[in-house]
């Protein structure tokens, strides 16, 4: 595999390296521009990013007229390309004629913003997520590292896997606009219902408060009603009570039936005062002990030394010595074999150097190539899922598998729907009417099973061997509760592949500690890394970590299934949403154990360019994104808005004249239309992109109707539905959304019917006897 790509896809190559493949790293005689990124570490003088997503790889100093490099390009079988994307190679695909291409660019090949830069600022403005993050108050914000990056390498992982299953050179288009707008949870496709534009709300998610300020920090904590989170508010009126903050907005109500979404305001602001009171008295860590004693759903947002010194983190060996770094992200996943022995990870290798002097000798063979499927068919197509679980972080996993031909079928219950599902209570159309499950489920077949009655066990059995892999996403109680782990499973089907993914992971000391997104964003740092440095941490919006690590599920699993076809051998998989957190931010980590101090939250400053931020524009709550990354880009940005002020090399290292310099844009654009100006500034080569709300992305954006994003589909019962195609394309391999999220229950019959060849009589029984509930 051969990476030529920017910083974008760094992360992507890494996770193909820490799965077993070869990357070799071709460079310009300088290096790799992310070599010299700042900040770097003191002696090596390469930047911590490349050292994080470059372990692991090969390096090479490319040299266009040399035939021991030609020969390496012509066998390749993947190559990583980002074109575009500052001083990278000019190498073309009929130079690798044999490989799978994947061609990430930041709004697709074709299309009216084909050729507009963008980086992760202008990604994130683009998406709709910045619209949706921050302080109503203040300008739309990102991460202060780079999400978008994140998301778009592991989506472009598990689009290199997809094109190894089916083999043979290929194309792989990959948009990182429309591959970061999944992290809005469907936010986009859903406004026509919803009306929800993405708004900024600083600390709260809905009508109540997410972040809560502590004696040394923030925690996490959502006041939503739901039977998921009932036991919560037990524990938290026992400690009211007992620290003599209990009122009668705690001891009154009937917490069982509570939903914030019928309650006045004046109600919901009772109900958070003695809880703000309560935990201004404890620190981070003291809450969390409590959280984890109790299972309360409330997470510590955790800095830079707090993640590296996780008692849980350090059981699961999620760290190892690497280098300079005596604690370097190792892994996104652990594994074992049908003997139910763990898969010792490869210990990582530090990032190379520019030139390591040799050149690689490629494994024999078409590794992981498969040649599965012809040109009409998916890239999946023919591959069945058994889904388990509930949420996001399982059912987004899958999904990307349905759209490229897959069938997925997920176990359901009438007795403990979705929580998804339950959010539309009040809905006209009942459980049916969540319009964050039906954006989530697209084409899946949905079935109903009592698992505590045997013979609803032995239904999901027979399923286990019907199915060519299963995912759950439990907390790790249940399925062993059920007798359904992969331990017992894999006693019937010794090639089983099985992929589990919880908050904590399936072993460590807060295995069992239940939770969703809210609290993976805040364990895993990216809460503390998201807002103003005067501020409190916020989002980013969608809980992070809910969309970000389905996909290196999804990357994992794909990675098993092929594994499996090249030996026949099984795998169990064991994810956690805090590690891949953890891994997709480990050059922060990197710096705090470079320089002994956590950056923290920086608003959207950045070390590399100037300006580089939101900036007003005429009309309600419209923003641009703008970034010079270049003294040239500066130069054309002061000679277009007069500005006078220090040259750019100045500005980039004085805070204060930054800080006066995007206060004179800001003064520059608010006078102009975001679009418009948008579109003069790409056309001087400076990024420049409007900062998009969920309303414009539907009805206004037109890349993402060139790309066909949105797909308009007849559900039964709720009638239209509009879902979101994930970020890439295979040339030549059908794919897109076959059907409309499921209803509860919609396919029991028909799977156990053509699935498990079960008699009409046979069912009609089940179904009296309440086992198909």
């Amino acid at each position: 595999m051969i990476d030529i790509a920017g910083e974008p896809l760094a992360m992507a190559g890494r996770m193909l390296a820490d799965m077993g493949a070869q990357v070799l790293k071709l460079e310009p005689a300088a290096g790799d521009p992310l070599r010299r990124a700042e900040p770097c570490h003191p002696r090596s003088g390469e930047s911590l990013q490349f050292h994080a997503f470059n372990a692991g790889k090969s390096s090479l100093v490319y040299q266009a007229n040399n035939d021991r490099h030609a020969r390496l390009l012509r066998q390749a079988d993947v190559v990583l390309a980002t074109p575009g994307f500052p001083e990278v190679l000019p190498i073309k695909p009929s130079q690798a004629p044999q490989a799978i291409w994947l061609v990430a660019t930041p709004f697709g090949p074709t299309g009216p913003r084909a050729h507009w830069q963008a980086s992760d600022l202008g990604l994130m403005a683009a998406s709709g997520n910045m619209h949706a993050t921050g302080n109503p108050d203040r300008p739309p914000l990102r991460c202060s590292e780079p999400a978008g990056y994140a998301h778009t390498s592991a989506e472009a992982c598990f689009a290199v896997l997809s094109a190894l299953a089916v083999g043979g050179p290929q194309t792989i288009d990959l948009s990182m606009q429309e591959t970061i707008m999944i992290a809005n949870m469907g936010g986009a496709g859903q406004f026509p219902k919803t009306g929800r534009k993405g708004q900024r709300q600083g600390a709260q998610l809905g009508g109540t408060r997410e972040i809560w300020p502590c004696r040394d920090g923030h925690v996490s904590f959502g006041l939503r009603g739901g039977p998921a989170r009932a036991n919560n508010y037990q524990i938290l009126l026992h400690e009211l009570e007992r620290e003599g903050l209990s009122t009668p907005a705690w001891r009154d109500r009937d917490w069982p039936a509570f939903n914030p979404q019928t309650l006045e305001d004046t109600e919901l602001r009772a109900i958070e005062e003695p809880l703000l009171a309560y935990f201004a008295r404890y620190r981070m860590r003291e809450l969390y002990q409590l959280a984890v004693r109790t299972n309360l759903m409330l997470a510590p947002a955790n800095g830079a030394r707090d993640v590296l010194d996780s008692e849980q983190l350090s059981d699961r060996a999620m760290f190892a010595p690497v280098g300079d770094f005596p604690k370097f992200p190792a892994r996104f996943y652990r594994s074992r074999g049908s003997d139910n022995k763990e898969h010792p990870a490869a210990p990582p290798t530090p990032a190379p150097p520019l030139y390591n002097g040799e050149t690689p000798d490629w494994d024999s063979g078409q590794g992981w190539r498969t040649a599965q499927a012809s040109a009409s068919c998916g890239a999946w197509q023919g591959l069945k899922l058994l889904e388990f679980g509930a949420g996001a972080a399982g059912p987004i996993a899958t999904r990307y598998f349905v759209e490229h031909g897959a069938t997925v079928i997920k176990i359901e219950s009438t007795q403990r729907p979705d929580f998804l599902r339950v959010m539309a209570r009040g809905s006209a159309h009942g459980l049916e009417g969540s319009h964050l499950f039906d954006a989530l489920n697209f084409g899946k077949k949905s079935i109903t099973l009592n698992l505590k009655d045997d013979r609803g066990k032995a239904i999901a059995v027979a399923l286990f061997h019907w199915a060519d892999a299963v995912i759950e996403n439990f907390a790790p109680k249940a399925m062993r509760g059920w007798g359904l782990d992969y331990a017992a499973m894999v006693q019937h089907k010794p090639d089983l592949i099985m992929l589990s993914t919880c908050l904590n992971g399936q072993t460590g000391p807060h295995r069992d500690y239940p939770g969703f997104g809210g609290q993976g964003a805040a364990l895993c740092g990216f809460n503390h890394l998201t807002g103003w440095p005067d501020s409190e941490p916020l989002g980013p919006f969608g809980t992070i970590t809910d969309s970000l690590s389905p996909r290196f599920s999804a990357s994992a699993l794909a990675a098993a299934i092929l594994y499996r076809r090249q030996t026949g051998e099984g795998v169990y998989l064991d994810i956690s949403q805090v590690e891949t957190g953890v891994y997709s931010l480990a050059p922060w980590l990197l710096h705090y154990q470079t320089f002994s101090k956590d950056p923290g939250r920086v608003g959207n400053a950045s070390l590399r360019a100037a300006p580089h931020g939101a900036f007003t524009c005429v009309g309600d709550d419209r923003w641009i994104a703008i970034a010079c990354w270049s003294d040239n880009q500066w130069q054309k940005l002061a000679a277009l808005a007069d500005l006078d002020l220090p040259d750019w090399r100045t500005l980039q290292g004085r805070l204060r004249d930054r800080h006066a310099l995007e206060a004179a844009v800001d003064a520059w654009t608010a006078s102009r239309d975001a679009q418009a100006l948008a579109e003069r500034l790409q056309d001087l080569g400076i990024e420049a992109v409007p900062v998009a709300s969920f309303e414009d992305l539907f009805h206004h954006d037109p890349q993402l109707a060139e790309r066909r994003h949105f797909v308009h589909l007849q559900r039964a019962q709720t009638g239209q539905a509009i879902y979101e195609r994930n970020g890439f394309r295979l040339s030549g391999r059908a794919s897109g959304i076959p059907t409309a999220s499921p209803l509860l229950g919609e396919h029991t019959r028909s799977v156990l019917s053509e699935c498990l060849n079960m008699e009409n009589e046979t069912i009609d029984q089940l179904q009296a006897d309440g086992v198909l509930d």
